[in-house]
């Protein structure tokens, strides 16, 4: 890649001058984007980011703090991709501004931070993210958290950590993982599936992805959940540690295709997206390269596969008021938007009703808001607006991160709606038929 003598972006992992040249300015990303909707500022648009990224790249301005600012107020949601006549890859450029940021430590002491703990010092260790885990359990659930709470003490502690406290999921009582164990399809066999287990999901939604095995297995699906897989690395990409995403694309490609699947199944659509783009990911690196696109062939989100194999509906009544958020990277990145919908609609008794803006992001978007709180905060209210609008009793979407901050928005508004994935209704219909 040939970049300008003076250019401020270096080396390998730089965005393409090609990709840059995409964008024509036309402005019609602004009215998709939840930045420049919640704050009318054109530097916080995707033309906006991608014209500073231009800047940079011939020179004319630095990467100052203030311009990193700008790149890290982006919520990575792709919303813009999907309304853009040019076919801009906002979020591979974004990724790959990201990165040059990181290698020439510009980015933010809060992004640091996260980086250092979370994404290199959780996410691609397993064990020690169960370890992990399992004491925040251990906290939650033996009186601790409750006396923290009650007592106040963390108010009393700077760093926000009242604020970051308050946000803490409640675990799942028991953990979900991989297993040398085949679960097998009941009735005529269809299809041989791996499924993704990831880093977030199996510990705090543990009970959806038995969920997702009991559905697959229901519709003809032998289901392996391989050893040795881990975190898809999505977080990490988007924050610009391309080197520890590549890591870890690089395990699960290795274990999946070892495993001899059909297809490859995951319940988060930000895994999801992130596997689908695996031949993007590491497209220069001769010995992956071919397996990588392979893998990403192979790739499905679970509402996806359902509809495709097709699934068998429910006989059971559900009577339920939902809606349904669409997650950002399901929706804009993936384009995968009636699956979800065809899946509810097909349960007896699910009232589908349509909030405002279903694929606006909700403000989650991996870090961001632990990151980027207040902005994530007022992307979140205008959400929770929408979804009061359509009294609901059921939230549904498709995405952990989106599950866990509709949850945190709802119990703060002392909402009583349940936020659940799509496959736990399905699931609930196929067990009400027992």
């Amino acid at each position: 890649m040939s970049l300008n003598a003076g250019s401020g972006f270096t080396g390998v992992d730089a965005p393409s001058p090609a990709d840059l040249s995409r964008c024509v300015h036309c402005g019609l990303c602004l009215s998709a984007c939840p930045t420049y909707t919640t704050l009318g500022v054109e530097t916080e648009s995707p033309r906006g980011r991608i014209a500073l990224m231009k800047a940079v790249q011939d020179g004319r301005v630095g990467i100052t703090p203030r311009v990193v600012g700008h790149w890290e107020m982006c919520l990575q949601c792709r919303a813009c991709e999907a309304v853009c006549p040019s076919g801009v890859p906002y979020g591979r450029m974004m990724a790959a501004t990201r990165a040059q940021v990181r290698t020439q430590g510009r980015q933010s002491a809060m992004v640091k931070g996260a980086g250092r703990l979370l994404l290199r010092g959780a996410l691609p260790h397993p064990r020690r993210l169960r370890l992990g885990a399992g004491l925040l359990r251990l906290y939650q659930r033996c009186g601790v958290q409750w006396l923290v709470r009650s007592s106040r003490v963390l108010r009393l502690l700077p760093g926000g950590l009242a604020q970051l406290e308050a946000a803490l999921p409640a675990l799942s009582r028991s953990f979900f993982g991989p297993s040398g164990e085949t679960h097998r399809a009941l009735g005529e066999k269809r299809l041989t599936v791996g499924l993704l287990s990831g880093c977030v999901m199996p510990l705090m939604q543990a009970d959806t992805m038995r969920a997702s095995v009991r559905v697959l297995i229901l519709n003809g699906c032998d289901v392996v959940v391989p050893l040795g897989q881990g975190c898809c690395g999505a977080l990490n990409q988007h924050s610009g540690d391309l080197e520890y995403a590549r890591r870890m694309a690089r395990r699960n490609i290795d274990v999946f295709l070892a495993a001899g699947v059909e297809r490859i199944v995951t319940a988060s659509a930000g895994c999801g997206a992130s596997m689908k783009e695996y031949h993007e990911l590491l497209q220069d690196d001769a010995e992956y390269a071919e397996k990588a696109r392979r893998f990403s062939e192979l790739t499905m989100d679970i509402t996806e596969l359902l509809v495709s194999l097709p699934f068998a509906a429910p006989t059971a009544r559900l009577e339920r008021r939902v809606t349904y958020q669409d997650p950002c990277h399901l929706a804009h990145a993936q384009r995968i938007t009636a699956p979800p919908r065809a899946i509810l609609q097909a349960i007896p008794g699910v009232e589908l009703v349509e909030m405002e803006q279903a694929s606006m992001c909700c403000g989650g978007a991996g870090i961001y808001s632990a990151v980027q709180p207040e902005l994530s905060g007022q992307i979140l209210e205008r959400k929770l607006g929408f979804i009061a609008e359509t009294g609901a009793e059921v939230v549904a979407t498709a995405n952990p991160g989106c599950m866990m901050q509709l949850e945190q928005g709802l119990r703060r508004k002392g909402s009583t709606a349940r936020v659940c994935h799509v496959v736990d209704l399905l699931d609930e219909g196929y067990r009400g038929e027992e």
